[in-house]
């Protein structure tokens, strides 16, 4: 510092306002190394006398200023150690300021910083001779200095963090390599820090004291104390020297804290994975009970453990299914759950098939056939969402191998039994009474759509828009029926109609349009009143001809349209039908028939927007959702059993699953149904259908997926019927999220550990949706405090006692005040909106075992 920047601070100092008490300013400048003893005879100071004390004149000094001149501003240079020790002047310098022109006093002056604190500056000055770590130290927010926050600010600089928090220095530090050597934070230390005081504050924050620290060990200490917190020590005894003996919870919450950051966690996997390798977690679990760690969130390899168990649970036969159901749900809301997604989602659908079994054992009873229509539209049909599901979830892991052993199981629940004795009972039923008549007692036959649903919308001037999905079967409507009922305000009701027989597009198209005859030219083309229905352009003319203001069009057409194309395009129009292929466009390709039920869950997105398509953009009230005909699919190559010699029949058409003829015979396996109740029938043809799944023989690919036969997946078509509400429409009930409360009554956490009890208020349905509840302790500034847990309301039972929650949250060791007020944050997870502030009272001093 030059004479000019000690002239300028020495002026702010006698400028500074007087205190109480003070009737002028006397400042001792002690220059020990007389840097500027030369300067001191022409050095000038407003409204300041300027004296040099030394040795032989302080007696003059004292007798100058306490008695001679009591009222002047007076500057006094020296270079004597202002001791109390044989000093005259010792009273006038307590009640005076002293000032140090060297760079460490400059430092503590600048900074403002007590001189009780020069040893601290003094320790670290080398610190502070860079000009940019100067700046950065400067603008740490410190609320006063001590020699911890000179500490920590000094540590933030070094690893380029903005906040006061030793979390967030070590998070810094290990994130950089937890290889020492290689590690730039622990070297800055080294150069312009003490590394010994960075390891001081790891053991006082963590618990970590080891006579040579690395960051490595230091890692696998945090993970496995912070996992000790879920599992009882006594099974960790192999691990135990890497637990934490004190300090135990700010582990904790500094592993989940990390665990949680949206950019940090990448990182965090790959650094427990080493750990798991290193302590051999594996081995550590085989011999602790899967209730011992079912809440684990610390390492990726819970997940696997619980996976294998749940598997091998199905694969032994063991019934636990409400327990692994449990696990599957309490898993989702942990970290490294998204990582098992498919492999859980396999597991779930897996244990429910397991579950129909079971409460099905005695077997799939015969019946009449609507006996056995109405069961499985009513609770059979979930089988078929069962083996759906559980292959999405397959596709996405194909390479697992736990997934390729329930797989084998799967396929024997659902190819072996369920279809086998659901096809064969209602196989039984069709041949016995459906064959002279196609229909069903109370369900709508297909070819009269038009006149029963639609023609009333038209004869009422209301515009009705009907979706016309090939092979949308009817398990599929149902879960597209409560996606639109939880996702819009509008009422989707489903029901079933028969589809024809064969039930291929042909035949199911041409039934959906307005027609009085309904028949098979000679070339087994489908005619509509004596019209083709092949192709687009003869359905859109049939419609036309019914109806004027009309228009047919393929889905994909629509989706290209912008916003203002569709009302263009739909202006005036009374009725429009939309025609969707997804799902059959794939399955019926013998290359591509694996992807079936991808294109079920792509038709099922699609046909939702549609939904809201027509709605949103172009006004519609009235719209319909059906298909053609449904299909049969199974995953696995099918055996040779399941297929039988072509018909011995003159056929006019034959396919896998049907042939048509104009012959009158009796075969073995097969059903003949009169087409005459379905078609005109001009031709006297009979429709020939293996009984139960069996496919006929042909040449060809494509075997696994198929549709024309007679099966309650084909013949079984969903009606859709969605009617469209606007806000604040009398009775419509908006879309909202279900409510997760704290029920627990008690506002004073007296433990580190604590529990809370959560309700979510209302089950999921119609109208109320899911919620992801994030939540974790605050103080006033809104600095976490604790570990963040998460609620996924998403229950559906109407039992209350089923939709309560019990989360376990731990406290970072640090100081609380008893008199100020902590707080419950609750953010909607989907949004980051702040949903409920509680506030808590933290009194740690007060020893108790109550448990809230």
């Amino acid at each position: 510092m030059n004479i000019e920047q000690i002239s300028s601070a020495l002026q702010d100092i006698f400028n500074e306002p007087l205190q109480d008490g003070e009737q002028r300013k006397i400042v001792f400048w002690v220059d020990k190394d007389e840097e500027f003893i030369e300067e001191i005879e022409q050095f000038v100071l407003d409204g300041v006398k300027v004296q040099t004390l030394l040795d032989n004149n302080q007696f003059y000094m004292k007798y100058l200023l306490e008695e001679e001149d009591t009222t002047s501003n007076y500057l006094i240079y020296t270079n004597i150690e202002l001791g109390l020790e044989n000093n005259w002047l010792a009273d006038t310098v307590f009640y005076s300021t002293t000032f140090y022109a060297d760079r460490l006093s400059l430092i503590l002056n600048d900074l403002q910083i007590d001189s009780a604190l020069r040893g601290v500056v003094k320790k670290y000055e080398r610190f502070f001779q860079n000009k940019e770590r100067y700046r950065k130290f400067q603008a740490v927010d410190m609320e006063a200095y001590s020699e911890e926050s000179i500490e920590l600010a000094i540590m933030s600089v070094l690893c380029n963090v903005k906040v006061l928090d030793f979390e967030e220095i070590l998070k810094t530090v290990l994130i950089d390599t937890l290889d020492d050597a290689e590690n730039k934070y622990l070297q800055q230390m080294g150069k312009f820090f003490d590394v010994a005081v960075f390891w001081r504050y790891v053991a006082n924050m963590y618990g970590y004291e080891r006579e040579s620290p690395t960051l490595k060990t230091l890692f696998i200490h945090l993970a496995v104390t912070a996992f000790s917190h879920s599992v009882s020590e006594e099974y960790l005894t192999s691990i135990k020297n890497f637990i934490a003996t004190r300090n135990k919870t700010n582990a904790l919450v500094f592993m989940d804290h990390w665990m949680h950051h949206k950019a940090d966690y990448v990182l965090y996997n790959q650094y427990v994975e080493m750990v798991e390798q290193e302590i051999q977690l594996p081995k550590v679990l085989q011999s602790i009970p899967i209730d011992e760690f079912k809440q684990a969130d610390t390492f990726q390899y819970v997940d696997k453990a619980i996976i294998v168990y749940i598997a091998n649970s199905l694969l032994e036969g063991r019934e636990d299914f409400e327990e692994y159901i449990k696990l599957i749900k309490l898993r989702r809301a942990k970290h490294f759950y998204e990582y098992y997604a498919s492999i859980y989602d396999a597991l779930y659908y897996s244990v429910k098939m397991q579950e129909f079994y079971t409460e099905h054992r005695q077997g799939i009873p015969s019946g009449q056939a609507s006996e056995i229509y109405k069961a499985y539209e009513s609770k059979y049909y979930v089988m078929d969402t069962y083996y759906r599901k559980f292959y999405v979830a397959y596709d996405a892991e194909s390479n697992n191998e736990i997934l390729k052993k329930l797989k084998d199981l799967v396929e024997h629940l659902y190819t072996h039994w369920f279809i086998g004795e659901l096809s064969t009972n209602w196989s039984q039923a069709v041949k016995t009474e459906m064959t002279e008549e196609w229909s069903l007692p109370g369900v709508m036959n297909q070819q009269d759509f038009y006149s029963s649903v639609v023609s009333s919308h038209i004869r009422q001037s209301e515009r009705a828009f009907v979706i016309i999905s090939d092979a949308f079967r009817y398990e599929v409507g149902v879960e597209l029926a409560n996606r639109l009922n939880s996702e819009t305000l509008g009422s989707c009701t489903v029901q079933t109609m028969l589809s024809g027989v064969p039930s291929v597009t042909k035949l199911g198209m041409a039934s959906l349009l307005p027609h009085k005859t309904l028949d098979f030219n000679e070339s087994m083309k489908v005619l509509v009143d004596g019209k083709s229905t092949a192709g687009i352009e003869n359905r859109r003319a049939i419609i036309e001809n019914a109806v004027a203001d009309s228009m047919a069009v393929y889905y994909q057409d629509m989706m290209n349209l912008n916003k203002a194309g569709r009302r263009e395009t739909f202006k005036g129009k009374k009725l429009i039908y939309i025609y969707h292929d997804t799902i059959d466009g794939t399955g019926d390709k013998a290359s591509i028939e694996i992807y079936t039920f991808d294109a079920v869950e792509k038709a099922l997105n699609q046909l939702s927007d549609i939904v809201k398509m027509i709605r949103d953009d172009l006004s519609g009230t009235n719209i319909y959702i059906t298909a053609d005909h449904g299909f049969l699919y199974q995953r696995e190559p099918l055996d040779e059993s399941d297929k039988i010699e072509k018909v011995k029949i003159d056929a006019v058409e034959l396919s896998r699953r049907y042939a048509l003829s104009k012959e009158n015979a009796e075969i073995d396996g097969q059903i003949k149904v009169d087409l005459t109740s379905i078609v005109q029938n001009e031709h006297q043809l009979y429709a020939y259908v293996p009984m139960g799944t069996i496919r006929n023989r042909i040449q060809g690919a494509g075997v696994n997926f198929v549709h024309g036969g007679t099966s309650l997946q084909e013949i079984m078509v969903p009606l859709l019927s969605f009617k469209n509400k606007r806000a604040g429409q009398k009775g419509v009930q908006q879309i909202s999220k279900v409510d997760i409360k704290l029920t627990s009554t008690m506002r004073k956490i007296t433990n580190r550990i604590f529990n809370l009890n959560f309700f979510q208020t209302e089950k999921v349905g119609e109208k109320l949706k899911p919620r992801i509840i994030i939540m974790y302790m605050v103080d006033d500034e809104n600095q976490s405090l604790s570990n963040e847990e998460r609620v996924i309301g998403d229950r559906t039972s109407s039992n209350p006692a089923e939709r309560e929650f019990r989360l376990r949250f731990a406290l970072k060791n640090i100081s609380y005040d008893r008199s100020k007020s902590y707080y419950l944050m609750m953010k909607d997870e989907e949004t980051g909106v702040e949903i409920e502030r509680i506030p808590f009272e933290i009194n740690l001093s007060i020893v108790s075992d109550f448990d809230f």
